[in-house]
């Protein structure tokens, strides 16, 4: 684990009214705000931080902005001095959240999430502050209880409870099996609120189910309730499904500056609002100022492009973000190839007399992940070398240097070398 230090943390002297309207400000819902007042009124005159957890089912490596949705709320509570538990699922991720699946997710092993998780330790403190996260693994202490234990918890809720979730309830009628396991999978990130002892979860909304679970368990076991706070999805850049890895409709934080700006960039003008709001951390006056002029007739472009630099800033920073315009401009503007992109090397011994066929090429430039994928991008006429349209039988001369694109915004400069 990582995170604070031995020194006493102390609440931030805003006024409590203050600190409410800022926390509450771009949730979907808050259960309840009566409790979470109180909660916040104690924490400032006692000087004790609320405890404040997010968990994070590592069934996928890498954070996207739609995770950086609640990440930026706990940002907030940070700056108010309050701790934040990130909660990796280590445990609960060999279960696998059933919420929103038509079927039982399949279990993945203790390697597999392992290895996920340690890519969120990294890619969390773009936005987190180190020295008021605790991040922990929930196998800590769920793979410690006994069967007689995991018998208490159980006892803590009904069947019939369990069975008013949606994808329950739809499993159960359309005749679907619902194994016993993914009934334990609420039960058990409630209790990692028991444990923790928490205050407040923050989650997406597809978790109100769970988290009014936890509050119910937590009374079972003598505790107050926590705040169950949750965020509106972020829809994915296809403009139609919550963004996901799976989908491909996604903008990770890792992903490389040209790859944010541009994904943020084909992104519909519809969404733009939304895209605003959660994933910028402007402040709301500039936000409504930004959406004033849209309604005013400004190109929505030129609002795409504010947002597609902000994006890049927030998770490479400034130079960054300048590179990445100044890149797309050149693309896109002038009908250029980006100043920087990734190199190819091709020794002369991978040639036959100077030459390489192009499906080949685009698989080793990484520019196509399959053959039959370099096939499909071929015949969709997305394939050029220095400009000229390439086909399915081309062979690329390939000459000191040459610029193979695919699509508008894909680049890679192939160098050949002696060898």
């Amino acid at each position: 684990p990582c995170g604070m230090g031995a020194e006493t943390m102390r609440v931030a002297r805003v006024p409590v009214e203050q600190q409410f309207n800022t926390l509450i400000s771009g949730t979907a819902q808050i259960i309840t705000r009566a409790d979470f007042a109180a909660k916040l009124k104690r924490a400032f005159e006692l000087d004790r931080p609320l405890r404040v957890k997010l968990g994070a089912d590592p069934s996928a490596p890498d954070i996207h902005i739609g995770h950086a949705v609640p990440l930026r709320k706990l940002r907030q509570f940070q700056d108010y001095g309050h701790e934040v538990y990130f909660v990796i699922g280590d445990f609960t991720g060999r279960i696998g959240d059933p919420s929103g699946k038509a079927d039982a997710r399949p279990q993945l092993t203790a390697a597999e999430v392992r290895a996920n998780a340690t890519t969120y330790e990294t890619q969390i403190f773009k936005i987190l502050l180190p020295h008021l996260t605790h991040v922990v693994f929930n196998n800590d202490w769920l793979s410690r209880l006994g069967f007689l234990d995991v018998v208490k918890l159980a006892s803590s809720y009904t069947v019939a409870r369990l069975l008013e979730r949606d994808d329950f309830s739809r499993r159960f009628r359309e005749g679907r099996p619902i194994h016993v396991h993914e009934f334990l999978y609420p039960l058990a990130q409630a209790y990692d609120s028991v444990h923790l002892e928490a205050d407040v979860e923050l989650g997406g909304t597809d978790q109100t189910f769970n988290f009014v679970a936890s509050r119910d368990v937590m009374r079972h076991y003598g505790l107050e309730p926590q705040v169950a706070m949750t965020m509106p999805l972020l829809v994915g850049i296809d403009g139609q499904d919550k963004m996901s890895k799976s989908l491909g409709n996604y903008i990770a934080v890792a992903d490389a500056p040209g790859e944010v700006y541009g994904r943020a960039m084909s992104a519909p003008d519809a969404l733009l609002p939304q895209y605003l709001r959660l994933t910028t951390a402007w402040r709301n006056e500039e936000i409504d100022c930004l959406l004033a002029s849209l309604a005013a007739g400004q190109n929505p472009r030129d609002v795409k492009m504010l947002l597609a630099k902000r994006l890049v800033e927030l998770y490479h920073g400034a130079e960054a973000a300048e590179r990445a315009e100044s890149s797309f401009r050149r693309v896109f503007g002038q009908g250029l190839a980006p100043a920087e992109m990734p190199e190819l090397e091709l020794l002369e011994s991978e040639l036959e007399a100077g030459r390489i066929w192009v499906v080949r090429l685009l698989v080793r430039a990484g520019l196509a992940a399959t053959s039959s994928e370099a096939r499909r991008l071929l015949r969709q006429g997305a394939v050029r070398a220095d400009g000229r349209l390439l086909t399915e039988q081309d062979e690329v001369t390939v000459p000191a240097e040459l610029v193979l694109q695919v699509g508008r915004r894909r680049f890679v400069r192939v160098c050949r070398r002696p060898g």
